[in-house]
Formats: C-alpha cells, sequence, structure tokens
C-alpha cells in the first residue's frame, strides 16, 4: 500500500473515531454521561440495567477497537504487533467490565471517579494513544 494511501486512510479513521464520539453515544444506553454531567458529587448513582448497558458498551467499545486496531494495523504493517494489540483490547475489555460491575454493585459509589475512569476507558478509544507510541517505541528499538 502507497504511503500517501495509508495516511489518508489513518486520517479517515481518526475521523470516524470522532464521528463515533460525536454522533453514536447520544444514541446508546448511558445514565453515567448524564450523572457525571450533572452534580454527581451530591446525588447518588442512578440505577442501572446493567444487561443492556453492558451490551451498548461492549457495542462502542467494538467499534472503537475495531478503528483503533485499522489505526494500528496500517502505522505499523505488522502482523505480531496487530495480534498482540488484539489481544490486548480483549483482555482490557474483560478487566475493565468485570471492575466496572464491582464499582457499581457493590456500593462503592464513593469512589465515583474510579467509576468515571474505568468507564471512560470502556467508552473512549483511548487505548490507541497508549499503543501507538508504545509500538513505535518498540519499533525504534528494534524489539518490535
Amino acid at each position: 500500500m502507497k504511503k500517501s494511501t495509508r495516511i489518508i486512510s489513518i486520517i479517515l479513521l481518526f475521523a470516524m473515531l470522532i464521528v463515533i464520539r460525536g454522533f453514536v453515544a447520544p444514541h446508546l444506553y448511558d445514565p453515567l454521561n448524564n450523572y457525571f454531567k450533572n452534580d454527581y458529587l451530591y446525588t447518588s448513582i442512578p440505577k442501572i440495567q446493567f444487561s443492556t448497558y453492558l451490551l451498548h458498551v461492549f457495542f462502542r467499545y467494538t467499534l472503537n477497537a475495531v478503528i483503533s486496531l485499522g489505526i494500528i494495523f496500517l502505522f505499523f504493517q505488522n502482523k505480531k504487533t496487530l495480534v498482540f494489540a488484539i489481544k490486548f483490547y480483549v483482555i482490557s475489555f474483560v478487566v475493565l467490565v468485570v471492575f466496572l460491575y464491582a464499582l457499581l454493585n457493590f456500593n462503592l459509589s464513593q469512589d465515583y471517579m474510579l467509576i468515571f475512569y474505568v468507564r471512560r476507558f470502556l467508552i473512549h478509544p483511548l487505548f490507541v494513544f497508549i499503543l501507538l507510541p508504545a509500538f513505535y517505541y518498540q519499533k525504534l528499538k528494534g524489539t518490535a
């Protein structure tokens, strides 16, 4: 693939991440979104239908992950890097969902900032901004 085509594709994939955040996210079930936008310090966490919430989080995480994996693959064009990133995304999702479930269901609501950040890692494409520099550094060091 030509370098110019790769760069344009990467830019388009980043634009897709922005579109997901701006246009798809409001249509997904997320009662914590309004909770954290308002007076979360003075109100309790809203009731959450966890199965519905988990389905919507999974959908958004999957959209972000697939696009992020496309960015990583186009940037490095290395199958080993892509396989590692896929494993990282799957393991991260499982660990973070279990952790979020524990925080929400075992009355740990006083840890509202922890809930906020765990949720943020699940619904925003933060891992691509962590993995890209890490893989680039590995590539520079010649260990990838």
